[in-house]
């Protein structure tokens, strides 16, 4: 079973800024502009915070069952648990240990 603390909201992605391409092309100036201190300390928390869910979409990818998904509009994980046959691997492969399987 997916722990309440699973139920957060995904951290925004920082994307860096780039030269658009016609000025790439006319020049050999830096294409792209990076990160500012802010900007890479925020994209760092999103996997190196301390929150128990970071949304990394590992369990869902190893789901045997396939029953793990992101839900966009309440953004939160979900789990079909009429599909679901409680093998553990989520919970295994959770690097914050966010997943715990309880015996119902």
């Amino acid at each position: 079973m997916i722990s309440k603390a699973c139920e957060l909201k995904r951290n925004k992605r920082v994307r860096s800024t780039s030269l658009p391409t016609e000025q790439r092309r006319r020049s050999f100036a830096l294409v792209d502009k990076g990160l500012s201190e802010k900007e890479a300390i925020s994209e760092a928390s999103r996997c190196l915070g301390t929150l128990p869910c970071q949304s990394c979409d590992i369990c869902a990818l190893l789901c045997p069952d396939l029953c793990i998904t992101w839900n966009e509009v309440t953004e939160q994980i979900e789990v079909d648990y009429d599909y679901c046959k409680g093998c553990g691997i989520c919970a295994a492969v959770c690097p914050k240990k966010a997943i715990d399987m309880v015996q119902e």
